[in-house]
């Protein structure tokens, strides 16, 4: 029977051992990561795995636009190795976090070499723009639209407006929605590891390799599935602003009545020429999504007798057990709900 002076014996050379081991055994543990909201940090998942010891600021169907941060979140930045963001201004809060945080590591802005959409950049060509006046409704974008503008352009655009951006600046932020970008935040991704831990830098790669390789077999899955979508099916109305690179891959327009933030208040003005146009063209649905207030596209349905085609993920996953538990899942989900109902 061991007594508690055999114990303590034990647990001080334990602990002998744990401080006398070599430094590259220890580098072993999992460095300590945190991206900022549930995409991010799907993908961060993926290609950091078993290396990485990750913290998610904004959960499953939480609302990056108007999370506010907590102690909790501040110290796990703190204790960071790397911070991993969006970038394009979509996370409005994060300087001050970082500031009240101490936060000493690397910020790896996962966005950086994607040619960012300017803010209404699609569909608004000059023809439409006056035809329609002013200030049509927030969100049109049409293929083909969006990557001759400058950022020079943008910020004419958005003093013309006087809108109100919510500290995203002129730039569409949800690049992620595009899978041809998320290639991109892949290689960001995995170069901070490999930089931040190069011992495990050929894990990363590998894993990297693995995850593009997904990415374009589904780029290609769901441009055969939309690509038989007919001409006058290929409008959609969702509730914010953040399907634009979606639309500009696709071949979609997309339209809705608030602006690229869900903090945006939509208008009686763009609201009723959003309705006015949805009767025109005879649109037959509209979607919801997961991180907005569904009632004022219910609304608009019952104004135009649109249905509600589905539940869409613009910038949250789903929880596990739902419908866009990882990235993958969700853009597959969202050409998947799009589909169905445009094309019945």
């Amino acid at each position: 029977m061991q007594t508690r002076r055999t114990l303590l014996k034990s647990g001080v050379a334990a602990l002998g051992v744990t401080l006398a081991m070599p430094a590259s055994a220890r580098a072993n543990d999992p460095i300590p990561v945190v991206a900022t909201f549930s995409i991010l940090g799907d993908m961060v998942a993926r290609i950091g795995g078993e290396h990485v010891a990750l913290t998610t600021l904004v959960g499953p169907n939480g609302d990056t636009h108007v999370f506010q941060p907590t102690p909790a979140d501040a110290q796990a930045v703190a204790d960071a190795k790397i911070l991993f963001v969006n970038g394009l201004e979509f996370e409005g809060w994060l300087d001050r976090l970082v500031d009240a945080s101490g936060f000493q590591g690397t910020r790896v802005v996962a966005t950086d070499g994607i040619e960012p959409i300017p803010f209404d950049a699609g569909g608004h060509d000059e023809h439409e723009h006056d035809e329609r006046g002013e200030n049509d409704v927030h969100a049109e974008s049409e293929h083909g639209h969006g990557d001759d503008r400058g950022e020079d352009h943008g910020e004419e655009r958005a003093e013309a407006d006087g809108r109100d951006h919510h500290d995203h600046g002129v730039f569409d932020p949800h690049a992620w929605q595009s899978l041809r970008n998320a290639a991109i935040y892949a290689a960001n991704i995995a170069k901070a590891l490999a930089e931040a831990d190069p011992q495990n830098a050929a894990a990363y790669e590998q894993n990297r390799a693995a995850y593009v390789a997904e990415i374009e077999a589904l780029d290609a899955e769901i441009r055969t599935t939309l690509a038989a979508l007919p001409a006058d099916r290929r409008t959609i109305v969702t509730s914010h602003d953040a399907f634009q690179y979606f639309g500009h891959d696709y071949g979609l327009t997309f339209l809705a009545p608030q602006g690229l933030s869900t903090e945006s208040e939509a208008s009686a003005k763009d609201v009723a020429r959003l309705i006015e146009r949805i009767r025109k063209e005879k649109i037959s649905a509209v979607f919801v999504e997961n991180i907005t207030d569904r009632r004022l596209l219910e609304q608009i349905a019952r104004e135009t007798g649109a249905s509600i085609g589905g539940t869409l993920y613009p910038g949250a996953l789903s929880g596990p057990d739902g419908p866009s538990p990882t990235y993958l899942d969700m853009m597959r989900h969202n050409a998947a709900t799009l589909a169905q109902a445009l094309s019945s």
